[in-house]
């Protein structure tokens, strides 16, 4: 198959053209790409919901720019607040995990100490036992006082 590919340039929207490519294969799909329409490229295309608020100069003196400022600066201290209760809850979470840590390597001290006493106990009496019980395919035979061997 051969890759053959066709490019229409549409019209200019902020600053940006979009081609169309069609597909090699069925040559029915449309792949938009954007691209600057600058020469010299690099540039950022504006979002929709800021292209407006650039030409938009609001008086300092005005109701509206103090109920803006006053928002915003609710919204701040609210932020700031989240934040610190944040990074709080964070540090306590740390505090109650090092504490379970610590009590959890204090009962794997205990734990090992058991284990290694319990080894002891089981291999004294493992040595006790194969000194008392002789090893299996000899045979006892018992003497009898009459000297018979039965």
């Amino acid at each position: 198959m051969s890759k053959t590919s066709q490019q229409n340039t549409t019209a200019e929207t902020n600053g940006v053209s979009v081609i169309y490519t069609q597909a090699h294969t069925s040559g029915l799909q449309q792949v938009p790409q954007l691209v600057p329409v600058s020469p010299g490229g690099g540039g950022k295309a504006t979002p929709p919901s800021k292209q407006g608020k650039k030409n938009c100069i609001i008086d300092r003196n005005s109701d509206e720019y103090r109920q803006r400022r006053e928002r915003n600066n609710m919204a701040v201290k609210k932020s700031r607040l989240k934040s610190k209760q944040k990074a709080q809850d964070t540090l306590q979470r740390v505090n109650q995990l090092k504490e379970e840590n610590e009590r959890l390597e204090a009962k794997i001290k205990l734990l090992t100490k058991e284990l290694s006493v319990l080894k002891d106990l089981f291999l004294e009496h493992a040595h006790n036992f194969t000194d008392t019980v002789p090893p299996l395919g000899t045979e006892n035979t018992v003497t009898n006082s009459d000297g018979s061997g039965q």
